[in-house]
């Protein structure tokens, strides 16, 4: 394991019967933003979103994977600043509001630190 190097970690999100749409809209419009600033200043090198192409492939343990790969571990550690969020969001009622609907749509969510494996190249001769 990196200790010292960039730590990817796959957030899984499972939403409600019905709410995908709405949960999505409210990531886009709510965390998306605290995301991206956070990128932009180092804290993060990649922040990818995906979403199953098809229903119904294999287990529905989740139907939102957001993966954040971080400088380091002290960016993991580190939480957003309070005044990165006054910044994005003026409206604070508002934004408390919708970040917590959007976790009442969700009936599961966990994190998973991924730790990247070399994998042995075979040199043909």
């Amino acid at each position: 394991m990196n200790e010292s190097g960039p730590v990817t970690v796959a957030y899984y999100y499972r939403t409600r019967w019905g709410a995908h749409d709405e949960w999505l809209e409210l990531f886009q419009r709510n965390h998306w933003p605290l995301l991206r600033a956070q990128r932009d200043e180092g804290r993060y090198s990649d922040v990818r979103l995906y979403t199953p192409r098809f229903h119904g492939d294999g287990r529905a343990d989740w139907d939102v994977l957001v993966t954040i790969t971080y400088r380091d571990w002290a960016a993991i550690a580190a939480h957003t600043p309070t005044e990165l969020m006054a910044r994005l969001f003026p409206d604070q009622e508002r934004f408390r509001a919708e970040e917590q609907r959007r976790f009442e749509l969700l009936e599961a969510h966990w994190d998973v630190v991924l730790d990247e494996r070399e994998l042995e190249i075979a040199h043909r001769r």
